[in-house]
């Protein structure tokens, strides 16, 4: 199974939740799409169908980068 990019899981979880918060503050048919295209590309780059678990996924994922990061720094 192919796993996403972290940064690129990252930047799309910032872009999500700013648009999020601008979409609560002022609700705009702009911003209601782009929301729409982050989320529906979180739930393809996680496998899933419903922005919930794209997102629990996402950070999962984040969380074994980290992981693994720290792996690699302890063992050089």
């Amino acid at each position: 199974m192919l796993v996403p990019d972290p940064k690129a899981v990252r930047k799309l979880l910032t872009r999500y939740a700013v648009l999020r918060i601008a979409q609560a503050e002022r609700q705009r048919p702009e911003t209601a799409a782009e929301l729409n295209d982050v989320s529906y590309t979180l739930c393809v780059m996680t496998g899933t169908t419903d922005i919930r678990e794209a997102i629990a996924k996402a950070d999962a994922l984040l969380a074994a980068a980290r992981d693994a990061t720290a792996d690699d720094r302890a063992l050089a």
